[in-house]
């Protein structure tokens, strides 16, 4: 199970990473804040480690600096870096850090087996609510705990798509999704929403003017444009689970996609 909350910590991650990458929103201080009392510089280190992931299980601050022990699925370990919001349950990951065994806090008055200082961490409880751009941002949870693509509010127009021959609609998918679901389908729609280089892949939701006007997200290595009119060919996946929370009924994963205009 511990594996498994990893995994979906990394997944959530990666798509702050990418936020932050995109928007330069980062939570913590750069490694070249003024460090206080007597804590190292980790610019100045020769062989500072990344990879700390996992979900914080207790919190403190002093002197500037906040200090979170992280459970990463495995271990449990203690991270430092200048001063952020966090709090016991978020998912965080740590940039690049030096590990100091046997640290004493004179601030804290306090002995540390081994903790690694950081330059930044970042949050994905904070961090996610700042990436709108992010393909899994925005859903709602229905009753059975699986959530639906909020609507998207664009203005595109529906009125000439027609139905792709031998393909299907976006209506037929939901009526038929049970049926449907890992089976090869094709499908003519305009993208509403494009978000690229999200978990190394790009996130297109799709719509077709179908009655109630149903979003699809698919993800592709291809680059599309809001408004634009694609096929989307690919294997329809149901109850897809990336994890706190982000769960699709369906996808198309890997899609192939074909511009028409």
């Amino acid at each position: 199970m511990k594996l498994l909350n990893l995994i979906s910590i990394f997944a959530v991650l990666l798509v702050v990473s990418a936020c932050n990458n995109n928007q330069s929103s980062t939570q913590g201080a750069s490694s070249s804040t003024a460090l206080p009392e007597n804590h190292p510089d980790i610019s100045a280190q020769a062989n500072p480690q990344a990879g700390i992931a996992g979900t914080v299980t207790e919190t403190m601050n002093t002197a500037g600096y906040t200090y979170v022990k992280v459970d990463t699925g495995t271990e449990e370990v203690w991270v430092a870096a200048p001063e952020f919001e966090v709090k016991v349950g978020d998912p965080v990951i740590v940039g690049q850090s030096m590990p100091m065994p046997n640290y004493h806090s004179n601030t804290l008055n306090r002995e540390f087996e081994l903790v690694y200082f950081a330059g930044n961490v970042a949050v994905a409880a904070h961090d996610m609510a700042l990436c709108e751009d992010s393909a899994h941002a925005a859903h709602a949870t229905d009753g059975a705990g699986h959530t639906k693509p909020a609507p998207v509010k664009v203005e595109v127009d529906f009125s000439a798509l027609k139905p792709l021959e031998g393909g299907k609609t976006l209506a037929e998918v939901l009526a038929q999704a049970e049926q449907l679901a890992g089976k090869e389908i094709s499908i003519r729609a305009k993208v509403v929403k494009f978000s690229p280089n999200i978990m190394k892949t790009n996130w297109i939701h799709i719509q077709d003017g179908s009655e109630g006007n149903p979003d699809l997200t698919v993800t592709s290595a291809s680059t599309v444009g809001v408004g634009d009119t694609i096929v989307v060919k690919g294997i329809l996946e149901q109850d897809q689970d990336f994890g706190y929370g982000y769960k699709y009924d369906l996808i198309i994963q890997n899609a192939d996609v074909s511009m028409e205009n």
